[in-house]
C-alpha cells in the first residue's frame, strides 16, 4: 500500500483555483466534514472470543476483530443497509485509517452502519486464514441485523486494495450457512449483497498485486491456487453487484484488475459500474484532497441510491 501524499493546507491553495476548481474545492471541503465528525470511542468485538480456528497465539494479531460503526437511525430516512469495511495493505498491514475509520464515518453520514474488519495478515497468515477471517465477519454482521435495525439482505462489503481482493473472494467464493451448527453465526451465508471495490487486487496483476499475492499465499504457490484465487475468473451470474474505481496512472494495483472484473460481471450479467480515473496514485481512499477524483464518492453514492440501498429524500 502507497499511502496518499497529502496537499498543501487547503487555506494556502484557496486564492489559487479560480472557476470550477474552486468549485472542486468547495466540495471536497464539504467531504471532509462528513468523515471528521466527533465521536465516542466505538466499540471492538472479536470474531471469536474464545480463539479463532488456526491461531498461532494469543496477540491481537492473532484475534481479528471488527469495530463497530451504527448509524444513527433517523426516522423516516433509515436505510437498512449495512457495509462490512475491509482495509487494505498488501496483506501485509492495514491501512485502518483512510480505509477503515474514514469510510465507515462517510458511510454513517449517509445512514448507512459500517463494521471494520481488522484480519489476520501475511507472512505469519496465509490462505485461507484471511478469507476464513472476512467469511466469518460477514456472517457476524448478517446475524446482528435486528440488534442494529438493518435488512439481513441489505449487507454489503467494500474492500480496499488487498482488502479489494478479500472483498471480491466473498463475492466470487461465498457459501450458504450451515443450518445445524450450533453456532448461530455460521447458519447464515457469507454471500455479501453487494460489493464497492476501491483500486482492488484482483489477480496478480502490478507489483503491489503481485506482493499482496505472495503475502497472501507464500513464495511459490501452487499456480492452481494464484488460478482459484484471481477473482476475474470465477465470476457467475450468483456474483453479487458492484461498483468499482480505480485510476489509469496506478502503478501498484494496474487499473487491469478492475477492467477485467466488470468485463466478467458483464459477461455474466450480473449489474456493475466501472470508474477509471486518469489521474490519481494508489491508495487514494477517499480522495479528499484532489479537486477532481473526490468527485467518486459521489458517484458511489449515486449507485447506492439507484439500488435502493439509500434514501432518496
Amino acid at each position: 500500500m502507497v499511502a496518499t501524499k497529502m496537499a498543501p493546507p487547503v487555506a494556502k491553495r484557496r486564492m489559487r483555483l479560480p472557476g470550477l476548481r474552486f468549485t472542486c474545492l468547495l466540495m471536497t471541503l464539504f467531504t471532509s466534514t462528513l468523515i471528521a465528525q466527533p465521536a465516542t470511542a466505538p466499540k471492538t468485538v472479536l470474531l471469536w472470543p474464545n480463539g479463532a480456528p488456526g491461531a498461532l497465539g494469543t496477540a491481537p494479531e492473532d484475534q481479528p476483530r471488527l469495530t463497530l460503526y451504527p448509524a444513527t437511525v433517523v426516522p423516516g430516512r433509515e436505510t437498512h443497509t449495512a457495509v462490512l469495511v475491509i482495509p487494505g495493505g498488501a496483506y501485509a498491514m492495514l491501512a485502518t485509517d483512510h480505509e477503515g475509520v474514514q469510510i465507515a464515518r462517510w458511510l454513517n453520514n449517509l445512514g448507512v452502519s459500517a463494521f471494520m474488519l481488522e484480519y489476520r495478515l501475511g507472512p505469519r497468515y496465509h490462505h485461507p486464514i484471511e478469507l476464513g477471517d472476512a467469511s466469518r465477519a460477514l456472517r457476524w454482521v448478517r446475524s446482528h441485523a435486528g440488534e442494529f435495525n438493518f435488512d439481513p439482505n441489505r449487507v454489503g462489503v467494500w474492500g480496499f486494495s488487498a482488502g479489494g481482493h478479500l472483498a471480491s473472494t466473498l463475492g466470487t467464493h461465498f457459501k450458504a450457512g450451515d443450518p445445524s451448527s450450533t453456532d448461530p453465526i455460521e447458519r447464515v451465508s457469507n454471500r455479501p449483497d453487494f460489493m464497492i471495490l476501491t483500486y482492488p487486487v484482483i489477480g496478480p496483476v502490478g507489483p503491489a498485486s503481485e506482493r499482496s499475492f505472495d503475502n497472501l499465499l507464500g513464495e511459490h504457490p501452487d499456480p492452481a491456487l494464484v488460478e482459484e484465487l484471481s477473482n476475474d475468473k470465477h465470476v457467475t451470474a450468483d456474483t453479487p453487484p458492484a461498483f468499482l474505481v480505480h485510476t489509469d496512472a496506478d502503478k501498484g494495483v494496474f487499473p487491469e484488475n478492475s477492467v477485467t472484473f466488470y468485463l466478467a460481471l458483464r459477461r455474466a450479467g450480473v449489474p456493475a459500474e466501472l470508474h477509471v480515473f486518469q489521474n490519481g496514485d494508489h491508495g487514494f481512499g477517499l480522495a479528499q484532497y484532489d479537486p477532481v477524483l473526490s468527485a467518486w464518492p459521489s458517484l458511489l453514492a449515486n449507485w447506492l441510491r439507484v439500488r435502493g440501498l439509500l434514501h432518496t429524500n
